[in-house]
């Protein structure tokens, strides 16, 4: 999932927010360090949300805070979070689908080396799709 953070520059760091989760915030020395320490909260905060069976959160467009008053003079950026490697072990199953799906979701993956393979994007599909 892409959520959107608000990054506030103070004088010598960086504070991140997390719009969409709520309580989860973050900050690093330089922009990449709070991007990165904002990947790894919300990381903390949904593995906490899955292992007590809650909902994980909307994550929303940056066009929804783009007027908002709380966020005036943010960097925004977006953070990636495959939320499938959260959900625990693996486990193999068999799936009928028809041949021209299954041909067109493994161009698609072919051509989205981000999914890894066949199973990886169905499971992030289905992830998105259920989670919320």
């Amino acid at each position: 999932m892409l959520y959107p953070i608000a990054i506030d520059k103070a004088n010598s760091s960086f504070g991140v927010r997390v719009p969409d989760i709520q309580g989860c915030f973050s900050g690093g020395e330089t922009l990449s360090d709070a991007v990165e320490s904002a990947k790894e909260a919300i990381e903390a905060h949904l593995e906490l949300l899955l292992q007590e069976k809650e909902s994980l959160p909307i994550a929303n467009s940056i066009d929804k805070y783009l007027s908002d008053s709380e966020y005036k003079n943010v960097i925004w950026a977006v953070v990636d979070v495959d939320v499938t490697r959260l959900m625990g072990k693996t486990e193999k199953i068999n799936v009928t689908l028809p041949s021209l799906l299954i041909h067109r979701i493994d161009q698609y993956v072919a051509s989205h080396p981000e999914y890894g393979s066949r199973s990886g994007f169905l499971a992030k599909v289905a992830a998105e799709n259920i989670l919320i």
